[in-house]
């Protein structure tokens, strides 16, 4: 069993401010994997309050005294399942606001197998959306999945899922798991996209590469990720750095 106080990063289930309008909040941990490599993952989302209402990025266990901070902050529009593996509290979500929209990204209602009742918006182009003067969207497309990535204008924050995963080794409580991050290019302070997920993007590395330079365009200060450190400053060279198996990346 993993000692989850010490994979998480507490306090849980609260909003904790990152820029002006945005915030983060940090989740429980989750198992996800095959059956016998089952590796235990901490959780983050993301939080925004655009001029229409509030954007809710890839949300995490809803509790009661979350759901009254956020009702403090603003109305909730949109809420987002940015990747065909993150909607497990999306159901719980849509319920808790009733008058939001909710957008899946492709493959969810599959992956999801009936676990979600709801129907939600297609989360398939980079715009069209109601948060396209405030958000840019970009969708990235593997032989797996689609993980749409965003990035807030105001504040100069990328969001992304699971596209860089960054697992602090002092945080990992075992050998096994330690090694398995180290091996699949996830561990901190090299932290990228893991192995695994490159594979999928064996025969499409000069889409990829595209998907990334349009990021470092967008030069961003700081970048939220779903699992593990995130990056509260030097945005763009971190996006270097963790891509740089692509080659090597130059701004515009």
């Amino acid at each position: 069993m993993f000692k989850e106080q010490t994979l998480t990063y507490p306090p849980l289930n609260t909003l904790d401010l990152v820029s002006e309008g945005v915030w983060i909040v940090n989740g429980p941990a989750v198992r996800f994997g095959p059956p016998l490599l089952r590796m235990p993952f901490s959780t983050r989302m993301s939080i925004i309050k655009l001029a229409g209402g509030i954007f809710i990025h890839s949300p995490t266990l809803l509790v009661p005294s979350l759901k009254a901070e956020i009702d403090k902050i603003g109305t909730v529009k949109w809420i987002i399942a940015p990747n065909r593996v993150h909607y497990t509290w999306v159901q719980n979500w849509a319920e808790a606001f009733p008058a939001a929209c909710v957008y899946l990204a492709p493959g969810i209602e599959k992956q999801a197998r009936g676990r979600i009742s709801i129907s939600g918006l297609s989360l398939n182009k980079d715009c069209g959306y109601p948060w396209d003067g405030e958000i840019a969207t970009l969708p990235i497309a593997s032989s797996y999945m689609t993980e749409v990535e965003f990035f807030h204008h105001a504040s100069r924050t990328l969001i992304l899922t699971d596209l860089i995963e960054n697992f602090e080794p002092n945080k990992l409580d075992s050998f096994a798991m330690r090694l398995l991050t180290y091996i699949g290019g996830a561990q901190d302070p090299s932290g990228s996209m893991p192995r695994d997920m490159r594979m999928t993007f064996a025969r499409r590395k000069p889409y990829l590469r595209s998907a990334i330079e349009k990021m470092i365009s967008w030069n961003p200060d700081r970048i939220i990720l779903a699992h593990g450190r995130w990056y509260q400053k030097d945005g763009t060279l971190e996006l270097e750095r963790a891509f740089d198996w692509l080659g090597q990346f130059h701004k515009p």
